[in-house]
């Protein structure tokens, strides 16, 4: 290590910090979680050596509105929108009104989308994504006023004779108006605003359509990451004007993001019809568990009549081939709610229901609804809905006054009476170190449930379909700092969650709540452990609590048809402010009464979350971590090269210095110290393509140990672990398991390996082998192996065993490795068979006798690998085969371009796997969409190997 880098590395250990053993909390300061209170030094502020992007300002086009068909009576306006500030409308002179009004030195804007999101698209700041970028983007993006324009055309073929404009998502606050007049106001960024616009539309002739954007009142001051500086404070004053996008000030993994993602950033659309209006419908599905041959559906609406005359009309319903046909009277101005039910309606007793299943545990059914409301026999309004057949319920223990703490399973649908609460979390009572449980609602009695006595105790578990599911996965923080949600931008990353076995994600402090979040969730099998917009403890509350529970009503009403949603949670890591508590409880046990609310994300029926810090001594993780649920556990994830390329400059790139700080590497309370230490037990890197190599060494081992160690203890006290963080919401040197540009890096695979459906591993501290079902069937017959290689792939140690894994379940194998008298580093392979001989698991552990072994790895020439591939059922099919006379370590595969490029998404069944001599490997490799063949050939990471 050269003289540069130890001293950078020396301010690193001094100077970083992390949430746990903050230096703000060593300094006393007391707003860990509201940010800075005044500017930092600017001495401390990050500097690179290459200068910040220049971009090029694109000219204004003139792009003529465009209403794209979304359904009968409805359009999105997709295009024609425009984006200036207040200051360039009030010295324009102009109405924005007038059709004339120039908008030369306007931008043409991202709709949907947020202000920084149009200001980068067009050339106006740089990308916030490269380098230091971010710091060339002024802050006062988020103190200023913005207003946006479209002027379309009424469409030609709609029908009935009322109109109006839903738009799905704005942040912050906006006054909308139409044609010179002003509809009305949307507040909070989770809400829905629609307006009736019939009187005001033009049929002929352009509509004006002018949205004025405005700030949050408390945008907070952002901490500049850098080596100096360290990690700085969290961000969370945005909490104050809750609900609204709070990572946006900047937090541990992402900086402060200039506009504090204000703007239109969900779809606008034209609604035309009838004067009936079909509101929210609520599917509820029933089963008569564990019977699952039949389930009740039922169909909760509301009709409104928006005009002064009475409507007649029929209340048409198709549902996956069931027809309703429901006559209706409505008096002026009247609004009624209809319950559809299988006592009315048998048809809706489906018979065989196609279920929906957590990924792994069974398909992912849906079926389609579509309600459409005539009205004098014309069309009126209509709905179309997916939903899955799915009964959520949960296990968990409760004080109970009378009999104490009691372990109970129980169903909401079943158990929720008249739409009221069943726990009181202000209430809570302690019963560990750490650990709070429920106490029951008044008149709520432990009786009413289903009683539990098992190993799993205080803890959470989550039931659906009345089957036990061990949860895995990752936390959200926010699904892109610029907010760019479109499906085929987010859609990669559900395949790269379900392709890694993962089953559950958190949807942290709601920064994801939109729709397409959720119908990925859907259809990938993710369930969603959904937050409400409350920073951490009880640092910062929502000063408008009317203004919080408008938006949280209308995000559960939104999205409650979605069978991927198992959890509302109000905040993190903290119970619900009192003042909001009773509410939230309240508003989700009338509005959503199918699922659990839990009160906490952390400490109810859970441990504390945490930590996110390396291990260096990895069998923590099975001796004392391994507890319980817990929402949040991660550690560094260094991307590879060439994704680190992709967004550090050739003269920032070694040695590690503010820009790779910028990008969060640097944090002693995350034990950075350590985990430098861990990346130099395999040689002392030179370079930035060395030590992201050797990185991915350290953390498949780290990622992989934590979801093993939650393994090794499956319903015998541990039910779930969510990653932090499965997702980066932009280019990161920490706590994610693929990177921003859909790239695998070894944390991905170890993710992988650890959650493979039938899995065999090692447990740490006494090295014994278990293996682990995550599915619903049986797994008999099966032969659990255990080899010891040397570095040339001579066999020291062979063991077998047969065994069953029942469903759900774990299973020790009844072998353990003896490695007492090894000397040197060494390769146990586990290799799981099932009854015919196939492999269904191989995990590999590298052993050393002592930590300087590691750097034999170093010694490995550059492998002979034969690759060979051909195209198979829209799979590519690769072959590999070791022709070095040593092990082959990490191999990694990539598709590549024709220019040299790599191929990104691309579906790699397993990576950063060993290779003994002469064995070959079948790995497939899919690419979401139609194949790169002939275009691309697939190779070796040949940076992720020695001999570079």
């Amino acid at each position: 290590m050269n003289t540069h880098t130890r001293f950078l590395y020396g301010l690193l250990v001094v100077l970083g910090g992390g949430i746990a053993g903050h230096p703000a909390a060593a300094q006393g300061l007391t707003h860990l979680w509201t940010g800075l209170q005044e500017r930092q030094p600017a001495e401390t502020l990050p500097r690179g050596n290459a200068p910040f992007q220049t971009p090029t300002r694109k000219a204004k086009q003139d792009i003529p509105a465009k209403l794209l068909p979304a359904g009968q009576g409805e359009w999105i306006l997709a295009s024609g929108w425009e984006l200036g500030s207040s200051t360039q409308l009030m010295e324009s002179g102009q109405s924005i009104f007038d059709p004339n009004f120039n908008t030369a030195q306007w931008l043409n804007a991202a709709v949907p989308g947020t202000v920084l999101t149009t200001l980068v698209e067009q050339g106006v700041y740089p990308d916030p994504y490269f380098g230091l970028n971010n710091m060339a983007i002024p802050d006062s993006l988020a103190r200023t006023d913005w207003w946006y324009r479209n002027a379309f055309d009424y469409p030609a073929s709609a029908e009935g004779g009322r109109a109006a404009l839903l738009f799905n998502g704005i942040n912050y606050r906006a006054e909308v108006f139409l044609n010179g007049k002003k509809l009305g106001g949307i507040n909070g960024a989770f809400i829905r605003g629609e307006f009736d616009v019939t009187s005001l539309i033009k049929k002929t002739g352009k509509n004006i359509l002018a949205v004025h954007i405005l700030p949050m009142n408390n945008p907070g001051i952002p901490h500049e990451q850098s080596m100096a500086a360290g990690q700085g404070l969290n961000g969370g004053a945005t909490s104050i004007d809750g609900p609204a996008f709070l990572a946006s000030m900047g937090w541990d993994w992402i900086p402060g993001i200039r506009d504090r993602s204000i703007g239109i950033w969900q779809d606008v659309r034209l609604k035309t019809g009838g004067s009936v209006k079909i509101i929210d419908p609520y599917i509820i599905t029933d089963l008569p568990l564990p019977d699952t041959s039949t389930a009740d559906i039922t169909i909760n609406l509301t009709l409104q009549n928006q005009a002064p005359q009475t409507a007649e009309g029929i209340l048409l319903v198709n549902l996956d081939n069931i027809k309703l046909e429901i006559p209706y009277r409505l008096s002026g101005g009247e609004t009624k709610p209809l319950t559809l039910s299988p006592q009315q309606y048998p048809q809706l007793k489906l018979q065989k229901p196609r279920l929906w299943w957590p990924n792994g545990y069974g398909a992912q059914n849906l079926y389609g609804v579509e309600l459409t409301a005539l009205a004098g026999g014309a069309f009126s309004d209509t709905k179309k809905l997916r939903f899955g057949v799915r009964e959520m319920s949960y296990e968990l223990m409760v004080h109970d006054t009378e009999r104490g703490n009691v372990r109970i399973a129980y169903t909401p649908l079943h158990s929720v009476k008249n739409g009221s609460p069943l726990f009181d979390y202000d209430k809570r009572i302690p019963f560990a170190k750490d650990i709070y449980l429920p106490t029951l609602q008044e008149g709520v009695r432990a009786a009413d449930f289903e009683a539990q006595n098992d190993s799993m105790g205080a803890f959470l578990v989550i039931r659906v379909n009345g089957v036990r599911i061990f949860c895995r996965g990752g936390n959200w923080g926010m699904d892109d700092a610029l907010k760019r949600t479109q499906r085929t931008r987010l859609e990669p990353y559900f395949q790269l969650h379900r392709d890694m076995n993962f089953n559950i994600v958190r949807n942290w402090t709601g920064e994801s709540t939109e729709a397409v979040f959720y119908e990925l969730c859907d259809e990938y099998g993710m369930l969603v452990w959904s937050d409400f917009w409350i920073t951490t403890d009880d640092t910062l509350e929502p000063n408008d609590h009317d203004l919080f529970m408008q938006n949280a009503a209308d995000a559960v009403r939104r999205f409650r048809n979605h069978p991927s949603i198992a959890i509302w949670c109000p905040r993190n890591e903290g119970f619900a402010p009192k003042g909001l508590s009773k509410r939230l409880a309240a508003m989700l046990a009338s509005e959503d009464p199918t699922r659990h609310y839990h009160g906490q994300s952390c400490k109810l029926n859970m441990p504390n979350s945490g930590p996110w810090s390396y291990a260096e001594n990895p069998s923590v993780y099975y001796t004392q971590r391994a507890v319980g649920f817990n929402s949040e556990m991660g550690t560094f994830a260094i991307p590879t090269a060439a994704t680190i390329r992709k967004f550090i400059a050739p003269q920032d790139l070694w040695p590690i210095n503010d820009v790779w700080a910028y990008h969060d590497l640097h944090h002693k309370s995350q034990n950075f110290e350590g985990f430098m230490a861990a990346v130099g037990r395999y040689g002392e890197a030179q370079g930035m393509e060395e030590f992201a190599r050797k990185a991915q060494w350290v953390c498949y081992d780290a990622w992989r140990n934590m979801l093993e160690a939650w393994n090794s203890r499956m319903w015998n006290n541990t039910s779930g672990l969510i990653l932090w963080m499965s997702h980066p919401a932009w280019p990161s040197m920490i706590w994610q398991t693929y990177t921003y540009d859909y790239e695998t890096p070894a944390s991905y695979f170890a993710a992988k390996k650890a959650c493979e459906p039938l899995h065999i591993q090692m447990n740490l501290p006494n090295n014994d082998i278990m293996v682990v079902n995550v599915t619903r069937a049986d797994a008999r017959g099966l032969t659990a192996v255990l080899r010891r290689f040397d570095l040339a792939g001579r066999e020291l140690e062979k063991q077998a065993r047969t065994l069953d894994c029942p469903a759900n379940s774990a299973a020790a194998a009844g072998l353990q490795t003896n490695g007492s008298h090894q000397s040197g580093l060494t390769l146990v392979r586990l290799e799981l068979k099932d009854k015919g001989g196939k492999t269904l698991s191989v995990n590999d552990y590298w052993q050393a006798a002592s930590p300087e072994d590691y750097r034999q790895l170093e010694t490995l020439d550059h492998p002979d690998l034969q690759i060979t591939q051909q195209v198979k059922g829209g799979r590519v099919i690769v072959e590999v085969r070791n022709r070095s006379k040593r092990i082959a370590s990490a191999v990694k595969l990539n598709a590549i371009a024709d220019n040299g490029s790599i191929i990104l998404p691309a579906y790699f069944s397993d990576g950063y796997f060993n290779l003994l001599p002469n064995e070959k490997r079948t790995i497939e490799a899919t690419f979401g969409g139609s194949l790169p063949v002939p275009h691309c050939r697939i190779d070796w990471d040949k940076e992720g190997q020695k001999g570079k």
